[in-house]
């Protein structure tokens, strides 16, 4: 539920296979992330902010819109301007930052992950059990740990790989309650 922006212990980096997003999403999936031929692998879904045990949501109802810079950074690691405003909203909120400062941490943490090799662009009916997933993101990112993330399917399908990183994402962090999320 609500929370106190910028009282949290963690942040989650939600890294959602845009294959997937895209072939169950419907008619709700976002046409510029779903173009043809767009190719998409890992997008990020979210940061969000965390507790050992759940996770804040919506922590201002006055919350300041994003501006028109700080959607210009969004757009750096975001999808969709759609998904970054609702992104905001429901979880940056809950950061204690600006809009502006949140997709700037948005941007970070992604900028630490390294992507794996083999998952960096989709093939065609690749499959690869969540803990293969999970043991070539461990291989690609020095210090990352199995108990620092999640893999999550969706009716069998890779639907995001979630990391942990701490409050001041200088590094991951260990998230049991996440990681016992896996597939």
């Amino acid at each position: 539920g609500r929370g106190t922006p910028g009282a949290f212990d963690f942040y989650v980096l939600a890294l959602s296979w845009s294959p997937s997003y895209c072939e169950s999403a419907g008619e709700r999936r976002d046409p510029r992330q779903c173009a043809p031929g767009r190719g998409l692998g890992f997008v990020v879904h979210g940061l969000w902010p965390q507790y050992r045990r759940g996770f804040p949501t919506n922590c201002s109802a006055f919350e300041r819109a994003p501006t028109r810079q700080a959607m210009e950074t969004a757009g750096q690691v975001f999808p969709s301007e759609g998904l970054a405003r609702y992104e905001w909203r429901k979880h940056g909120t809950c950061s204690g930052l600006d809009p502006a400062a949140y997709f700037a941490a948005a941007r970070e943490a992604r900028a630490k992950v390294t992507i794996p090799d083999a998952l960096k662009s989709p093939g065609r009916d690749e499959r690869l059990a969540p803990i293969e997933i999970a043991r070539q993101f461990v291989t690609a990112n020095r210090g990352l740990r199995p108990d620092m993330m999640a893999v999550t399917c969706t009716r069998g399908q890779l639907q995001e790989v979630r990391i942990c990183f701490g409050k001041d994402l200088r590094g991951f962090a260990p998230c049991p309650e996440v990681a016992r999320g896996n597939c």
